[in-house]
């Protein structure tokens, strides 16, 4: 049986799927036919059912529910690990509003956040994760004309390279999001299609932490298929950003884990006006 698995290219994904993508573990009997595409485009192809099993936004998920269940490995979730809210030069907070800022797709956790933080910010608009930088930086905008200046909402390995390029941090959105709740932040999980046997769903699951096994017993070493697809070819920006999005929650969501999402969830559901049920949302045991 082939399953369609669809991960992005960051390293904290290709760290957890290398061992299953390239067959270092024993896959009983499954083969995976892998797509590789930015988290945004990954809520639209689940939307659009065409992944089976598939890396997306928890933001995403109410969307997603009616097809898709959530499965318990290799998720990001944990503390210190949000999005970040960058400008050129320190704005205070009233003024954000009437900037122009840009964030990593509509369906993201990073918009999610962001509208938590700072709801009625008219003036957004959505670009892919590693084009955000060079928007911020191309803006013209002054305090005296706070309408051309220019923020943005980053991810992944951006957290780790935008002081280099001259950017600084206004807000910490994670850091809002535990203060609010106490609970770890929920970035992306791996759903499984519903109409997928359950016992071979429970494989996959298994596969995929068997997968993250492998490679935490690899004593931090960087594979080529990590260095291979990773934007920010630095190694020791590609080991941040492992350490950062891969820890327990990766192996299992746990109980922990299983609230934070579901917090997330009706916070952002309820933010959104979007319906939402919690039937049958998890993996069964």
């Amino acid at each position: 049986m082939t399953i369609k698995l669809g991960f992005s290219p960051c390293p904290n994904d290709t760290y957890i799927f290398d061992a299953l993508a390239n067959n270092k573990i024993d896959t009983e009997g499954l083969s995976f036919d892998i797509v590789m595409a930015d988290v945004q485009q990954l809520n639209e192809l689940a939307a659009a059912g065409k992944l089976d099993v598939a890396k997306v936004s928890y933001a995403s998920l109410p969307l997603l529910l009616e097809n898709y269940l959530l499965l318990n490995a290799g998720g990001a979730l944990g503390k210190g690990v949000g999005p970040l809210l960058v400008s050129k030069f320190p704005l205070p907070d009233p003024a954000i509003k009437q900037c122009v800022i840009a964030i990593p797709g509509k369906f993201t956790t990073a918009h999610a956040l962001f509208s938590m933080a700072f709801p009625d910010t008219p003036n957004k608009i959505f670009l892919r994760y590693d084009e955000i930088e060079d928007f911020v930086l191309g803006g013209a905008g002054s305090m005296a004309n706070l309408q051309a200046v220019r923020l943005g909402v980053i991810i992944h390995e951006n957290r780790f390279t935008y002081a280099d390029k001259g950017l600084v941090k206004l807000a910490d959105l994670g850091e809002f999001w535990e203060k609010e709740t106490g609970l770890p932040i929920p970035l992306g999980g791996i759903v499984a299609r519903r109409d997928i046997e359950k016992a071979i769903t429970r494989k996959i699951n298994r596969l995929i932490r068997k997968s993250l096994e492998y490679s935490n017993a690899q004593n931090g070493h960087i594979s080529d298929f990590i260095k291979d697809h990773a934007r920010e070819m630095d190694i020791g920006v590609m080991r941040q950003h492992i350490r950062l999005y891969v820890n327990e929650f990766s192996l299992d969501l746990g109980a922990a884990g299983k609230k934070a999402v579901r917090q997330f969830i009706e916070t952002h559901s309820a933010l959104n006006k979007i319906p939402v049920s919690f039937d049958n949302l998890f993996l069964p045991e």
